[in-house]
C-alpha cells in the first residue's frame, strides 16, 4: 500500500502533536499526586487537550517574540515528574526562560534542582489549611468564580467551595442554577460533568459538592447545619457596599470572613491583588475586591509610575454593557442607565479613578475618569491618558511594560500584546487583569496614551479567586520566583 506524501512543515506538526500527547499524562501526574498547578505565561496546562497544549507554546511569542519551543518543555516537565515536588504553582513557559538566560554551564536538572529546592522531595506536600467557601448570589462573577475554584480544587487544599445562597425563582431554579453553570454564551461550556440532586438540593461539578441553601436574609443562616465551618462568604450581590450590610454576613453561623467582589465604600480596604495585597491582615473581617476596571488599570499605572512617574490623568472606559442596564428602553434611576443597552453607547460615570488612590495613595486627585457603555456582552478597554514627570518613547514605554508582564511581581495582572488584529473578543478568558495593547500605545516626550483591554467578568474572577487565597493564606508557592523590582527587570 502506497504511504501518502508528507510534507516537511506537516511532519514536523505531527511530531510537535506527538510532544504535546506525551506532556498531558505528566501534567495530571503532577496535579493530582503532587498538588503542582503547571501553566505557560499564565495560561493553564491542567486538563488541556493536545491543541490547547499547542496553542499555548503558540501564544508564548506574543510575550517573548518567540514561540515556546515543546522541544524545551517537554524535557522540563519530565523532569519535574521526576522530582516528586510538593504544592506549587510553575509557569513552565518563565522558567524555561530562566533556564536559557542564566546559561551558566548547568543541566536542566541542576538548574531546576536549585530553583525549586524548597519543595523538591516533598511527594505533594502541601502545607495550606482548607477553607470553606461560600458564593453569596450565584450571577456573572458569581459563577466564574466558581468555575475558578472547581478548577483549583486539585487535591483538595487550599479553597474549597462548599454552597451557593440565592434566593428562589422557580420551582426548578435548581435545575435552571445547574444549567446556567454548565453554559456560557460568553465563556463557553463548563469544562468537566455537572450532576444536580433536587432532594438534597446539591449540585455536584467534577467532583465538588456545591450545597445550594435558599434564604433572602444572610443573617439567618446556619451553615454549620451543612459542615460548613468558618467560611469565607464571597458577596456577589453587590447589594450592600459598605461595612455595616456586609457585617449581616458575619452574624450567621460558620462564617469567618466576608469578600465583596465591587467596589467598597466607607474605611473599607479595596484591595488589587499585585499592589496591595500585602494590606490584607489576619484579623481583617470584611475587605473588597474593589471593581473590575481598577483591578484593569492600577497594575499599568503602578508600573508608570515607578519608572516615570505620573503628575496626572484621564481614564475613559469603552465599557461592555452589564446586566444593571436595560435591554430595552425603561425606567432606570441611574442617569442614562435606562436607555437600551443593545441598541446605544451609552455614557456613565465611573469611580474607577478615583478608586486607584485606595489602592496605591500616591495617586490621591491625579485621576479622572468617565465611561461608554458599549452593546457587547464582554471585554473592556481603558484608555490612559497621562502626562508624565519624566518623558519617554513608544519603544521605551512598550519595552518596559513587556518586562512587567514577564518578570515582576505584577505578572499575573500585567499582560502585554502587540499583534495588529486583535478585538475585543480576543480576550475573552484572558487571566490577567489588563492587557496592554503595544501598537496602540502613543508617547511624545511626557505625554502618554496606553490602551489596556481587560475581560470584565473572567479576568476580574481571577484577581477575586486571588483575593480570597490571601484571606484565607492558601496561596501555593510560585515558580520561578517573581522579581518584585520593576526597575531591576524593565533594565534587563
Amino acid at each position: 500500500m502506497t504511504q501518502p506524501d508528507r510534507t516537511e512543515n506537516h511532519d514536523l506538526w505531527l511530531e510537535r502533536e506527538e510532544l504535546a500527547e506525551a506532556m498531558i499524562p505528566l501534567i495530571g501526574r503532577l496535579y493530582r499526586t503532587n498538588n503542582v498547578v503547571t501553566s505557560i505565561h499564565g495560561r493553564s496546562l491542567v486538563n488541556k487537550s493536545t491543541m490547547s497544549i499547542l496553542k499555548a507554546h503558540r501564544f508564548a511569542r506574543r510575550i517573548t517574540t518567540e514561540e515556546l519551543r515543546l522541544e524545551d518543555t517537554a524535557p522540563l516537565l519530565r523532569v519535574l515528574a521526576e522530582l516528586d515536588l510538593g504544592a506549587a504553582s510553575i509557569d513552565i513557559g518563565r522558567l524555561r526562560l530562566a533556564f536559557d538566560r542564566a546559561d551558566d554551564g548547568r543541566t536542566l536538572e541542576e538548574f531546576l534542582r536549585a530553583e525549586l529546592a524548597d519543595i523538591v522531595g516533598q511527594g505533594g506536600r502541601d502545607e495550606r489549611t482548607s477553607t470553606d467557601v461560600v458564593l453569596y448570589g450565584f450571577g456573572r462573577i458569581g459563577r466564574l468564580v466558581a468555575r475558578l475554584l472547581i478548577e483549583k480544587t486539585g487535591g483538595g487544599h487550599g479553597l474549597r467551595l462548599r454552597a451557593v445562597v440565592v434566593r428562589r425563582g422557580a420551582d426548578n431554579d435548581l435545575v435552571k442554577r445547574a444549567s446556567l453553570l454548565r453554559r456560557d454564551s460568553v465563556h463557553g461550556s463548563f469544562e468537566g460533568t455537572i450532576q444536580v440532586d433536587e432532594e438534597s438540593n446539591t449540585i455536584t461539578a467534577n467532583g465538588v459538592r456545591i450545597q445550594v441553601i435558599y434564604s433572602d436574609d444572610p443573617a439567618t443562616i446556619d451553615y454549620t447545619a451543612y459542615g460548613i465551618h468558618d467560611a469565607v462568604v464571597v458577596d456577589n450581590t453587590g447589594r450592600w457596599r459598605d461595612e455595616e450590610g456586609l457585617s449581616q454576613h458575619l452574624k450567621s453561623t460558620g462564617v469567618a470572613k466576608v469578600l465583596l467582589t465591587a467596589p467598597g465604600k466607607g474605611s473599607l480596604k479595596n484591595i488589587v491583588h499585585g499592589i496591595n495585597h500585602e494590606a490584607i491582615e489576619a484579623d481583617d473581617r470584611i475587605i473588597t475586591a474593589a471593581s473590575c476596571t481598577t483591578n484593569a488599570i492600577t497594575p499599568v499605572l503602578k508600573a508608570i509610575n515607578d519608572r516615570f512617574g505620573v503628575v496626572h490623568g484621564h481614564v475613559e472606559t469603552v465599557h461592555s454593557f452589564t446586566n444593571d442596564q436595560n435591554l430595552i428602553d425603561n425606567f432606570h434611576r441611574g442617569d442614562r442607565r435606562g436607555r437600551s443597552a443593545a441598541l446605544n453607547m451609552v455614557l456613565t460615570e465611573t469611580g474607577a479613578a478615583t478608586a486607584v488612590a485606595k489602592a496605591l495613595p500616591e495617586f490621591a486627585g491625579k485621576l479622572t475618569g468617565s465611561s461608554i457603555r458599549v452593546p457587547t456582552p464582554d471585554v473592556s478597554i481603558a484608555i490612559l491618558n497621562l502626562t508624565l514627570e519624566q518623558g519617554t518613547t513608544k519603544e521605551e514605554a512598550n519595552t518596559h511594560l513587556r518586562e512587567i508582564s514577564l518578570h515582576s511581581g505584577m505578572r499575573k495582572q500585567v499582560d502585554y500584546i502587540d499583534s495588529p488584529e486583535v478585538v475585543s473578543t480576543d480576550f475573552v478568558g484572558s487571566r490577567r487583569a489588563g492587557i496592554v495593547d503595544g501598537l496602540a500605545t502613543i508617547a511624545d516626550d511626557t505625554f502618554l496614551v496606553l490602551y489596556v483591554w481587560y475581560d470584565n467578568e473572567f479576568g476580574y474572577s481571577c484577581q477575586v479567586v486571588r483575593v480570597l487565597e490571601e484571606m484565607a493564606a492558601v496561596h501555593p508557592p510560585s515558580y520561578p520566583l517573581a522579581e518584585t523590582d520593576a526597575t531591576a527587570a524593565a533594565s534587563r
